[in-house]
């Protein structure tokens, strides 16, 4: 049976979104810089994510899930001005938020236990 790990998974696939968007934002669209930021930040929640996996600590988890939060929540304003920019409509915008929105529950709720086990 395959291991669940929902925030593993679901940062993976809005890297993947996030990948996708850039290509058409960059070449369909022709808007470079906004997008390029978008794809970093986008992409470096999964990485924190499965940097997190390995953490030396509690502590260290904590602190690389804490990186992966400011990312996705980075990853939604370059969302929102690509969107107030004319570079994504309203449908693209909200497909793609709806999921950066479910992460950046996703992880709140994580960082927020794990916290609370380390003082129990």
């Amino acid at each position: 049976m395959k291991n669940l790990n929902p925030i593993k998974d679901k940062s993976f696939a809005f890297a993947v979104r996030v990948v996708q968007a850039y290509k058409i934002i960059s070449s369909d669209r022709k808007e470079f810089v906004m997008s390029k930021q978008l794809l970093r930040s986008g992409t470096s929640v999964g990485a924190m994510v499965r940097e997190a996996e390995h953490a030396e600590t509690k502590k260290d988890f904590i602190h690389k899930m804490a990186i992966a939060q400011k990312e996705i929540n980075e990853s939604m304003y370059w969302l929102e001005l690509l969107k107030e920019t004319d570079y994504l409509n309203l449908s693209e915008f909200e497909s793609i938020s709806i999921d950066a929105i479910e992460i950046i529950k996703l992880l709140t709720s994580i960082i927020k236990s794990t916290k609370a086990n380390i003082n129990n």
